[in-house]
């Protein structure tokens, strides 16, 4: 083992060099992954003209994502954490060789699926790795702050990617996109190779089926029986998921490129910057966690989706009151920034607790347990977004205004799960 575990002399998190290096293969990683995922869909979208046909593709391309999150957290406490990095991003690097071969000799919307089926999935296997290496790395009073820089690398790379994706994608097309993806995915695996993170192998009996039913039942009796708070969550989670995320992912790209009235190369070119705002949005909320770590208290937690429920309200205002289009864009831009930095604050806190109340030998598990529950509804809020947008497109603010106020009634529903959370990180 390193001797960097919790206990160890490297809890400061700029000054541990394992965990710096985690930091920057996920900042190539995320880059390449952030041009990726923003172009594939962008492609469908400007290729088809159909918003129903890319809620559906985004949906069922998110399954495997939810399918193999738990797989991930099983090899993440039985796997050296950094083996399963290196070898996704290995396998990512050659996904994007094939979407490159195939492109133009493949039906385009069997091409994107397919790659978008297999991106989620790899995404779906991957985190859990990394998410189970912080607390491998941090001591419990650098956890927060520790989440805090990985959601600044994840933001940063959302920033830049798809205002550089979109720039590309408005004046080049997909190739060079896919290129640029394809060196990021390698220098990542290349520099994983190095990172040394606490592993302790573990004796297994039986096959690999039968250990991992093992480990999954082990984990939702720990979660639902041991510490309920974490299903809890994850129930809320999955909710906040269908009803809010997954409005976001399907709505920003239709509204912008669709609903507000551009042509189509300033409408790609400007949903690339949209996307770029709300990662800054994400930027300034991950900083504000690493300033305020220690400040923030559990028990106030749920208040920060109650403000981020509000800001649906400009959205809906923004297009359903008669103004230029590009008027319209800034307000939903402003409301997108505030939006994503509640958001990121909320997201942090909540993975940070769960960190700190879930054991090390579980943790890789319990967490992609709680991911995956949390992740199941999303599919089903984009399907459904998917098909609302294509009948409701000159009413779609209809649907931020109702929205809002379930996401208000869900607020004030988690105020009691996050006293419990707050309970259990005292003891």
């Amino acid at each position: 083992m390193d001797g960097l575990g919790k206990s160890g002399h490297g809890n400061d998190v700029m000054k541990n060099r394992n965990f710096i290096m985690v930091v920057v293969g996920q900042i190539i990683s995320l880059f390449g992954n952030a041009i990726l995922r923003f172009a594939l869909p962008l492609y469908l979208l400007s290729e088809t003209g159909s918003a129903a046909l890319f809620g559906i593709v985004s949906a069922c391309a998110f399954i495997p994502m939810i399918v193999l999150a738990p797989v991930g957290g099983i090899f993440a406490d039985r796997v050296n954490k950094r083996n399963i990095m290196v070898a996704l991003d290995f396998l990512t690097s050659v996904l994007v060789l094939f979407i490159l071969f195939l492109l133009g000799r493949m039906d385009i919307v069997a091409l994107i699926f397919t790659a978008l089926f297999i991106l989620y999935g790899i995404q779906g296997a991957y985190q859990p790795a990394v998410q189970a290496s912080i607390p491998a790395l941090l001591s419990n009073e650098h956890i927060m702050q520790g989440n805090a820089v990985i959601n600044l690398v994840s933001s940063f790379s959302g920033l830049l990617g798809p205002v550089i994706g979109g720039t590309l994608f408005s004046f080049f097309g997909i190739t060079p996109i896919l290129h640029i993806s394809f060196i990021c995915f390698m220098l990542s695996a290349i520099m994983e190779i190095f990172i040394k993170i606490p592993y302790e192998k573990k004796v297994t009996q039986g096959n690999i089926f039968s250990i991992g039913l093992a480990d999954l039942k082990e984990s939702f009796i720990y979660m639902k029986h041991q510490k309920p708070v974490i299903m809890q969550f994850s129930l809320a989670i999955a909710a906040i998921n269908m009803i809010l995320s997954a409005l976001m992912i399907i709505g920003l790209p239709v509204i912008v490129t669709q609903l507000l009235d551009f042509d189509s190369e300033t409408a790609n070119r400007l949903y690339g910057y949209a996307e770029g705002v709300m990662a800054v949005g994400s930027l300034c909320g991950g900083m504000g966690a690493g300033i305020l770590a220690r400040k923030m208290k559990a028990e106030k937690g749920y208040i920060l989706l109650l403000y981020d429920a509000l800001t649906l309200i400009p959205i809906g205002l923004a297009l359903m009151i008669p103004m230029q289009a590009f008027v319209s864009y800034v307000i939903i831009m402003v409301s997108c920034f505030v939006m994503m930095f509640l958001a990121t604050l909320f997201s942090i806190q909540i993975m940070s607790y769960l960190q700190m109340i879930v054991p090390n030998n579980l943790i890789g598990k319990v967490i992609s347990c709680a991911m995956c529950i949390g992740m199941c509804a999303t599919p089903v809020g984009q399907a459904i977004y998917g098909g609302l947008f294509q009948i409701l497109k000159e009413k779609a603010f209809l649907m931020f205004f109702v929205v809002t106020i379930l996401v208000l009634l869900l607020g004030f529903a988690m105020k009691k799960p996050f006293a419990e959370v707050a309970k259990l990180i005292e003891l």
